[in-house]
């Protein structure tokens, strides 16, 4: 039975609290029995375990590194939430890079965006609506940083993730690879649903509270709006980017059923 002093607990909360030791290790934390079960599923290499007393085991089954048994207690001196769930897990982080090896690639980009809990939305939605890889530039949040790897509720063990990149740099090898650049602005942009997604794009958005700097908006190939008949100023970050990701699969799902000769589903989606 281990305690907080243990090495591994250490090493959870050295990566919990420090992206610096997340860039050093290539390691992140997954916290919690719902979270490691999407990693798990997802095919995530887990590192090593540590589970206290009343874990589920029918989960640690499924495990196949060290489990450290912890004592009671212990993760809350070394995880980030104030109530710990009583399972935690050290896992790599995957490389990911921008290729071409396909040509229907859909990129969303995030410049400065570092609010936690608005990148876990931005994760989700670019899960939910198809997107091939999320790159992180500039000075925006870790995506593996704990608040973000748990608003992201597991979309980031599915999808290929770029983390501290620049926004620039990023911009110059999508082109190379033939992937055209949307910048996201909150006036004078081409109307966000006027705009032909089914060609290779990425959508760029800039910070909660700056938007894209300027010399982003110089570099993207056309800047684009989503208008509003409100007052509002502009969209959060995490909305805008669903908006238009889950525009570009509506008109991605309508070009394939045109080629396929199905009709049409309609413009809508439904929930249940």
């Amino acid at each position: 039975m281990i305690g907080p002093r243990h090495p591994s607990v250490q090493r959870l909360r050295r990566l919990s609290r420090r992206r610096s030791a997340r860039s050093d290790e290539n390691a992140f934390v997954i916290d919690g029995p719902t979270l490691l079960a999407e990693a798990l599923a997802a095919g995530v290499q887990l590192l090593e375990v540590v589970a206290e007393p009343g874990a589920d085991e029918e989960l640690l089954a499924r495990v196949d590194v060290t489990i450290h048994r912890a004592a009671e207690g212990t993760l809350a001196k070394a995880v980030d939430p104030v109530t710990p769930q009583g399972i935690a897990a050290i896992a790599a982080i995957p490389p990911s890079t921008i290729s071409a090896n396909r040509r229907d690639r859909l990129v969303v980009v995030a410049v400065g965006v570092n609010d936690p809990g608005n990148a876990g939305t931005l994760l989700r939605s670019a899960d939910a609506a198809g997107v091939d890889l999320v790159a992180f530039c500039d000075d925006s949040v870790d995506p593996y940083n704990p608040k973000c790897v748990r608003a992201a509720a597991g979309s980031l063990f599915r999808l290929p993730v770029i983390r501290s990149a620049g926004s620039l740099e990023t911009l110059k090898v999508l082109k190379d690879h033939g992937i055209r650049s949307l910048g996201m602005v909150a006036r004078r942009g081409s109307v966000y649903d006027a705009v032909d997604y089914a060609v290779p794009s990425a959508v760029v958005l800039g910070s909660e509270a700056h938007g894209l700097p300027p010399e982003v908006t110089e570099a993207v190939d056309e800047l684009v709006t989503i208008p509003m008949s409100g007052p509002t100023e502009s969209l959060n970050v995490g909305m805008a980017g669903t908006i238009v990701v889950f525009e570009a699969l509506r008109q991605r799902r309508a070009r394939r059923n045109e080629v396929d000769g199905t009709p049409s589903p309609g413009a809508g989606f439904s929930g249940s």
